[in-house]
């Protein structure tokens, strides 16, 4: 509800004011959902997997094994 508390709105004013907050609650309604959480590419864990070796085989690959990236 929106009730006038100071001053005597035209028609028009007070249509015009209704627009706007319409218009605002449509916006919010239309927002994505809370739960559905958007990450940047940069922070994605696939990202990390691509860009980390395994060792290759051999007589040293278990110290390799241990070192990041």
């Amino acid at each position: 509800m929106i009730k006038v508390v100071r001053g005597n709105p035209t028609p028009e004013e007070l249509a015009a004011a209704l627009a706007v907050v319409q218009a605002r609650a449509a916006a919010r309604a239309n927002a994505a959902a809370p739960d559905e959480v958007v990450r940047p590419e940069w922070a994605s864990p696939a990202r990390l997997a691509r860009t980390r070796r395994a060792p290759a085989p051999g007589p040293r690959a278990w110290r390799t094994s241990y070192w990041p990236a």
